[in-house]
């Protein structure tokens, strides 16, 4: 159910990137069309806008890395053959995973009240709506990780049941 659950909330992760990479375009197609055919007035927001809209992508895409087991992980020695070192091998790399992701949640909340005392210079938004970013990608990393961890037990469990 949990499982059913996070698949649900990544799904919504990957529409969310569609929308916001169909917002990026709009702010990059004006700062082209002014820039290149004077045509509209060249607006420094759209690049404030533009930066922002892709800090926002780059967060909520490597949240749906992790989920997909595609992120943060470099294959150093060739997959095991035994259960338990598959295992240990995928509990390394998610258990960094979590403590990572936790550490990005718990100092992201400094880093957005930080970002909550500045405006950015053009828009005059307040930096906490890019800031929070950081705190949301490391919960969702250790979220999805913790996930995958409890996944790769029970199917060890499994295994060793199995034979």
């Amino acid at each position: 159910m949990i499982g059913k659950s996070l698949e649900r909330f990544c799904i919504g992760l990957r529409v969310l990137i569609g929308i916001l990479m169909i917002a990026l375009a709009l702010p990059v197609a004006a700062q082209v069309i002014a820039r290149y055919t004077g045509i509209i007035p060249v607006y420094l927001w759209t690049e404030e806008l533009a930066t922002f809209i892709f800090v926002w992508i780059v967060m909520i895409g490597s949240m749906v890395a992790v989920w997909d087991g595609t992120h943060f992980s470099v294959e150093v020695f060739s997959e095991a053959r035994s259960p338990l070192l598959k295992l240990l091998q995928k509990s390394f790399v998610l258990i960094l995973l979590i403590l990572f992701g936790g550490m990005f949640a718990w100092y992201g909340i400094e880093y957005t009240k930080f970002g909550s005392i500045q405006n950015s210079v053009m828009m005059g938004a307040n930096m906490a709506v890019t800031h929070v970013s950081v705190p949301i990608a490391g919960l969702g990393w250790a979220v999805f990780s913790a996930y995958r961890l409890h996944e790769a037990i029970t199917e060890y469990r499994q295994t060793r049941t199995a034979s």
